[in-house]
């Protein structure tokens, strides 16, 4: 299962008490893998200011520029669970819903 976060070097300005998106990823990694030690998981950062290779990469980036999204940003096998402040209790239940598939 694929977890990509996005997000950017500076903080946006109404996240400025929050950790950064890389920080976030971090975290999640590590809260995500201890909760679902059972599911393989594949954790991925995305810097928006980078330029991008990949098509979804470079569209996520995008919208979040276009204020589409705020960052971080969690994506979960293409499906936005998270953006800002993410919440653990509903990233938890998309992954629950799609590893019952």
């Amino acid at each position: 299962m694929k977890i990509t976060v996005y997000g950017a070097e500076e903080k946006c300005a109404s996240c400025i008490h929050l950790p950064t998106a890389k920080e976030t990823m971090e975290w999640l990694e590590a809260a995500v893998s201890r909760k679902y030690p059972q599911i393989p998981f594949v954790f991925e950062y995305v810097d928006i200011d980078q330029s991008q290779q990949n098509q979804d990469h470079q569209y996520y980036a995008d919208a979040i520029k276009d204020d589409e999204f705020f960052y971080p940003l969690v994506v979960l096998e293409g499906n936005v669970v998270a953006e800002g402040n993410p919440k653990l209790k509903e990233i938890y239940g998309k992954i629950e819903e799609l590893s019952t598939m």
